[in-house]
Formats: C-alpha cells, sequence, structure tokens
C-alpha cells in the first residue's frame, strides 16, 4: 500500500534515555537490528518530544538492570512526516513479528522514509497524549544540554 506521506521542518527539544554506556555518543541509532520502525538494517534513533514521553517509552525495558541516562537533544530536521493520532501505527509489533509476519507499523516509517523524511513523529501506544520521534537521519540529531542519572 503506497501511503501519502507530507513532510514538514521541525526544530526543537527531544529527549533519549540511554543505557550510560552510550552516553558519549547520544546521536547513535538504536542497537536492536529491528523495531518499530526499522529493519533489515535501517538506522532509527528512538527519542521523545519530553522527558516524560522518554521514561514511558524505556518503562518495560528497565528491568534489565542497566543504568541509564536522560540526554537532552535538539533535533532539526527539513523533512518530518507526523503520522501521531494513527491508531494503526500504535498496535503491538513485537507479537506478530515472532510469529513470522513483517510488522505492520514498518509500512509506515517505509513510506515516509522512500518521502524523504529525516525523521517521522507518533503517538506514544501507552500514552497517546504524549508523542514520540524516530530519527532516520542521526546527524539531524545534537546534544542540547547537560546528561542525567536515572534510577531504574
Amino acid at each position: 500500500m503506497t501511503r501519502v506521506v507530507p513532510l514538514a521542518p521541525f526544530s526543537g527539544p527531544v529527549w533519549r534515555i540511554l543505557p550510560a554506556a552510550q552516553a558519549d555518543c547520544p546521536q547513535a541509532a538504536a542497537k536492536a537490528p529491528e523495531g518499530r520502525f526499522h529493519h533489515s538494517g535501517q538506522l532509527a534513533a528512538y527519542a521523545s518530544l519530553s522527558a516524560e514521553g522518554a521514561s514511558v517509552a524505556v518503562r518495560r525495558y528497565l528491568s534489565d538492570g542497566a543504568q541509564r541516562v536522560l540526554v537532552p537533544m535538539w533535533l532539526e530536521a527539513a523533512a518530518v512526516a507526523d503520522i501521531r493520532g494513527n491508531a494503526a501505527a500504535s498496535i503491538v509489533w513485537q507479537d506478530l513479528h515472532a510469529a513470522g509476519a513483517p510488522s505492520p507499523t514498518w509500512e509506515f516509517s517505509d513510506a515516509a522514509r522512500l518521502a524523504g523524511a529525516q525523521a517521522m513523529l507518533y503517538s506514544s501506544r501507552s500514552r497517546p497524549d504524549l508523542s514520540h520521534v524516530v530519527v532516520f537521519a542521526t546527524e539531524c540529531l545534537r546534544l542540547a544540554g547537560p546528561i542525567s542519572e536515572i534510577s531504574s
């Protein structure tokens, strides 16, 4: 299915929660080979439009005991897709993928990438009032303040 993807510029703060070991390179892409909006070797750096949103986004991973840091960043991108409010982009993709199917959420990010998007805004699955961003062009991210430790 071909999706029409309007693009707009975005310039503003975003927050990432990363393992402390990655604090020296906070704009780095996700290490997992597949995620909600990346697959097949695609680059994706996940962030949130608020510190609270970043905390909500990583909540399911906090039981691994890794020390994490909150990293304030600035996203400066000329072409950003916005799919916030689209329920189809908020499904739990992991179970479908584990059963051998491609994640249906990849259709959104693939269409945004094809349209030339450097990033894509999307709603939090568990808190739709919060917004996240997946950055496809990590050079659009820069550190914007001091990194702080968070408790797990």
